[in-house]
């Protein structure tokens, strides 16, 4: 499990992505939200600008990312 720890409030789902090296920049990140392959705490997620705050979860082909404080 990667754990992303927050600077500000939240962060973009397509930043947290690469920040986690899961994919190569913003441009892959929007086409693998665009097709269903991401899941935020359980859910399908398809907005890239989905804002995560501290105790959310991302799910990505296997890997998890966990978003702290």
């Amino acid at each position: 499990m990667e754990i992303i720890k927050l600077r500000e409030d939240y962060i973009k789902l397509g930043q947290a992505l690469k920040a986690a090296n899961l994919v190569e920049n913003g441009v892959e990140a929007k086409f693998v939200i665009q097709d269903g392959l991401v899941y935020v705490n359980g859910k399908q997620e398809l907005q890239r600008g989905k804002k995560l705050v501290a105790g959310d979860l991302v799910e990505f082909q296997g890997n998890t990312i966990k978003i702290e404080k």
